[in-house]
Parts: structure tokens; C-alpha cells; sequence
């Protein structure tokens, strides 16, 4: 099994930043990769970002291209997302995931919500 605790969430002003940590216990991190994914009031939750197992390779969602971050440091067990120049439709609850030993996603955090005021 893997815990993952999602931090750093907050109420901020359009064109702000933010960052969220997403700290990982009991099984290793080092061979899964991680990703973000949110969830607005109303709609489906949507990827935002992942990151592979030694950080080589990272993907986002078009949205969040040239402002978001993904980064890890396997050594704490956490994953980072670094929010630039946030916009109110950035505004959802955002969750932590890791992935199965077979790829798929099948662990997540609790969520952490992001607000953003115009």
C-alpha cells in the first residue's frame, strides 16, 4: 500500500502561485510514476501533470503547459507541483496519484483545494 497527504493548497489572487507537496508513505516511490490530477466543482476530475519514476520525463495537460511544474525527490517520498500565474479556472480540488506496479494509477491522496480569485 501507498499513503500519499497532499499540502499546500489556499485561497490566492489571479496570477499568484502556489505549491503543492505530496508526501508518500509505506511502499517505495522510487519505481512508480506520479501525477496530478484535479477535480472542479461540477466537472470530471482531469490529469494535469505526471512525472516518471527518475524524473526524466514529464507530461501536461494543455491547459497548465508553461505554468505548472511537476518535480520529485525520491529521497523524501514527495512530489511537488509548482503553480505559476494561477487563473480563477484553475480553481478545484487537486489530488495526488501514484502508479500501480502495472502503470495504472491506483493510489490516491485526499485532495487539497486550490481557489483563485479574480
Amino acid at each position: 500500500q501507498v499513503q500519499l497527504v497532499e499540502s499546500g493548497g489556499g485561497l490566492v489572487q489571479a496570477g499568484d502561485s502556489l505549491r503543492l507537496s505530496c508526501a508518500a508513505s509505506g511502499r517505495t516511490l522510487s519505481s512508480r510514476a506520479m501525477g496530478w490530477f484535479r477535480q472542479a466543482p461540477g466537472k470530471d476530475r482531469e490529469f494535469v501533470a505526471a512525472i516518471n519514476w527518475s524524473s526524466e520525463n514529464t507530461y501536461y495537460a494543455d491547459s497548465v503547459k508553461g505554468r505548472f511544474t511537476i518535480s520529485r525527490d525520491n529521497a523524501k517520498s514527495t512530489v511537488y507541483l509548482q503553480m505559476n500565474s494561477l487563473k480563477p479556472e484553475d480553481t478545484a480540488v487537486y489530488y495526488c496519484a501514484a502508479t500501480r506496479l502495472g502503470g495504472q494509477y491506483g493510489y490516491w491522496g485526499q485532495g487539497t483545494q486550490v481557489t483563485v480569485s479574480s
